[in-house]
Order: structure tokens, then C-alpha cells, then sequence
């Protein structure tokens, strides 16, 4: 779960990120906390703003799994390429926690920032869209064009407090009606990241007859105690801020949302995001400009978590943040079906399983489970990286090389 984006080359190396003064047309990046804009009450994508290239799709009714329902369900996605007469090229993408239906395109109206994962997908990518017809559904309970917290509910106002809890079963279902609905009776290959492996997952075993092939990259089939823990103290994070109301904040004007509380939360996820290898060696204890710690100023390591908490505020909505993570804590793919390892083996589709040797998020550990576990998967296969779990968007030639050569492998068994 990581940003959504990849991490620019001086993210990367830069201690500096906040450092010197403003200039007139900086970068908001670059502007130091204070002289940035209000943030507003929820950087969720409303009805009125541009749609960019969403399409959405109107699913009807969701009964979900914790008893709740949802009467009307609506997902935004995008595609790239053409579906094939007999369907057989199509190939689904799902996003990571903050991650949207933008994976490959440059920003604009409706799109805050670049594609995701414009590295893998596009014509001549390693899944390559003159190729492979590509469909990424912002998940449900998102805030980009998909059903949500933020999205009006049949009184005219948004959900708010009113949205109900949501697993990532109740997400795949609503990837299923989609599918019926643009007419895919058989995906190609499903593949996703973090969170997005998740459901990568969920629909191997919800709908085995409809995957041939699953790419699943830095997740895990269960989320354990240690991971449970670090998402419900970021839960608390958001939902302790004063300006929470409950989750219901989005009529509050600028910089009176719950931007303080959704920024810490972040820099505890961002913490599990990189190893502690980078950080060292990245920051270490150079204080952060002229800044003094001793002083009651910050190392650079605690501006750059200042910078990504805050860049997070402006472009997501704090409920989401808390409805994704509840389904994240909740992620059991053994549930009701005789435990994970009896869920793994009635997988039938061929498997790719990823893991990133740096991440202290989801632990290589859990990968070489899932590796284990499915019939038609091979050994793990692993990203060398010192940058942690995010090492699955950075490290792209890495990734690619191991997603290409998996698509010709079904290429050559269809």
C-alpha cells in the first residue's frame, strides 16, 4: 500500500525535500508545510469535477458479508486496448491502499497525478496494451469515482458515518458484476499489488472458472497480528482528530477536514513502506535545512514524513483511508473455506508470486505461504531492493521482466 504513484527518482535520494525558501510557481512540493495551501475536508474525486478517462459502471444492489447492503453500487474504471472478439486477451489490474483507477497516463483534469504503474502497462509495456486489454476498477469503498464514504448516497448526502463495513470479498464481488457488465467471462491474468494482491487473491478463489492466470506481488493470503496492529493504530490516528465528526466532514471548509489525523496515519504506514535500511542510509540524523533539532526543529527523516502525509491529505478521503484498512484487517482468504491453506490449494489458476526481499510490511514469508499453497505456482520469485515494499513500484525493470516473461508463459499455454 504505498502511495499509488512511483516514487520519482528525487524522492528517491533527497533529503532535502522541504528545504529553502519558497519560490513564486514552486512546486507544492516544494513549499515549505506552512506556506502550502489549506487542505480540503476530503481530496475525494465529487461529482462535478472532471472525469478525466473514468468510465463507471452501475452495478445495482450489494449485499455484503457483514450483513450490511448497499443499494446501489457504482465503480469507476478505466481500460486501455481492445477486448478481443472471444475475450480472451483481458487482463485486470487492481490497485494498492491509496492507488486509483489511473495506472498508466500522465496527470491532468480528474488525474492529480501520473499513472501508477505506467512502467507496466502501456503499448510496448510488459503488459502491453496493443496486446492485452487492460481494465482497472477504482476498488469499492474508494474515493475515486467508486462507490464510497465520500460518494452521495440516495438522500443526497454523502455516506459519511452512515457507510457500512466492507471485506475484500464484498470488493471482488463488485469486480465480478463489472466484469459481467463489460461482457469478461475470463480474465487472462489478474494481477495486483499490496492491498490489490489481496483481491488479486480473493478472486482466484471466489471465481476460479474466471481467472486463468494471477500475478500476486508483495501481499499476503492473511493478515497477521503484527499487521492488524500497525492498521488499527492508523485508523485510531484518523479518527482521534477532532475534525473527524464521526466521519461526517465533508461539508467543513478548507483546512478543517481531518487532514491532521489522516497525515499522521500516514506516516505510519509510510514508516512499513520503505525498510529501515533506506531511511538509514537516505537520512540518517541530518537535521532536516537549517533546522534544529535541539531546538524543536526536525531531522530531514521527519520532513519527508511531513511531505507524504501531507501530499496524501490533498488527493484521498480519510474515511476510505479507514474503510480500506478495516478490510485489510479483516483479509482472510481461508474464511469460511476450511482455513488458507485449504482456500490456496483450490486455486486452479497458473500463479506468479512476488515478493520484495526488503519489505517489512508483507513479509517475504508470507508470499513463499501463498507460493506453496497454490498448485500452479512456482517457486517465489524475489525483487532485490533497498527500498522496502515499495520496492514493487520502484523496482521496475525488476517487475516487468517477471510479469513479461509470466504473460508469454500464457501466451504459450492458451
Amino acid at each position: 500500500m504505498t502511495d499509488g504513484t512511483p516514487t520519482p527518482s528525487s524522492d528517491r535520494s533527497s533529503s532535502r525535500s522541504e528545504a529553502g525558501a519558497a519560490r513564486p510557481g514552486a512546486p507544492l512540493s516544494r513549499l515549505p508545510l506552512t506556506q502550502r495551501p489549506p487542505v480540503p475536508a476530503s481530496g475525494a474525486w465529487r461529482e462535478g469535477d472532471p472525469v478525466g478517462h473514468r468510465r463507471f459502471a452501475s452495478l445495482g444492489p450489494l449485499e455484503l458479508e457483514g450483513g450490511g447492503r448497499l443499494p446501489s453500487v457504482t465503480l469507476a474504471y478505466e481500460t486501455w486496448g481492445t477486448l478481443a472478439a472471444d475475450g480472451s486477451n483481458a487482463v485486470l489490474v487492481l490497485h494498492a491502499l491509496t492507488g486509483d483507477s489511473h495506472v498508466t497516463g500522465p496527470a491532468g483534469p480528474g488525474h492529480p497525478t501520473p499513472g501508477w504503474w505506467s512502467s507496466l502497462v502501456g503499448p510496448g509495456a510488459p503488459i502491453d496494451t496493443d496486446r492485452w486489454f487492460v481494465v482497472a476498477p477504482n476498488v469499492l469503498g474508494g474515493c475515486q469515482g467508486s462507490t464510497g464514504p465520500s460518494s452521495v448516497a440516495a438522500d443526497g448526502r454523502p455516506w459519511g458515518s452512515r457507510f457500512p463495513l466492507l471485506t475484500v470479498r464484498d470488493q471482488v464481488a463488485a469486480e465480478i458484476a463489472l466484469a459481467d457488465e463489460l461482457g469478461i467471462s475470463r480474465w487472462a491474468l489478474v494481477i495486483g499489488g499490496s492491498m490489490g494482491g489481496h483481491r488479486v487473491l480473493e478472486w482466484a478463489a471466489s471465481a476460479p472458472e474466471r481467472v486463468s492466470a494471477v500475478a500476486v506481488i508483495a501481499s499476503t493470503a492473511q493478515t497477521s497480528g503484527d499487521q492488524i496492529a500497525s492498521f488499527h493504530t492508523q485508523i485510531g490516528a484518523v479518527q482521534s482528530d477532532s475534525c473527524f465528526h464521526g466521519g461526517d466532514y465533508y461539508d467543513e471548509p478548507d483546512g478543517f477536514g481531518p487532514h491532521v489525523g489522516l497525515g499522521i496515519a500516514r506516516q505510519i504506514a509510510h514508516q512499513t513502506y520503505r525498510s529501515a535500511l533506506e531511511l538509514d542510509e537516505r537520512f540518517g540524523r541530518v537535521p532536516q535545512g537549517e533546522e534544529e533539532p535541539l531546538a524543536g526543529g526536525r531531522f530531514a527523516v521527519q520532513s519527508y514524513l511531513d511531505h507524504h502525509g501531507d501530499k496524501l491529505t490533498r488527493r484521498f478521503d480519510a474515511n476510505t483511508y479507514v474503510v480500506l484498512n478495516q478490510a485489510m484487517i479483516t483479509h482472510d482468504l481461508g474464511r469460511d473455506r476450511g482455513g488458507v491453506e485449504a482456500a490456496l490449494a483450490s486455486i486452479t489458476a497458473r500463479a506468479l508470486v512476488v515478493a520484495v526481499d526488503s519489505d517489512r510490511l508483507f513479509l517475504p514469508e508470507q508470499s513463499e505461504r501463498i507460493a506453496r499453497g497454490i498448485p500452479g505456482a512456482g517457486p517465489v520469485r524475489y525483487v532485490h531492493s533497498p527500498y522496502g515494499h515499495d520496492g514493487f513500484l520502484i523496482e521496475e525493470e525488476q517487475v516487468g521482466a517477471l510479469v513479461a516473461d509470466f504473460l508469454a508463459d500464457e501466451v504459450g499455454t492458451a
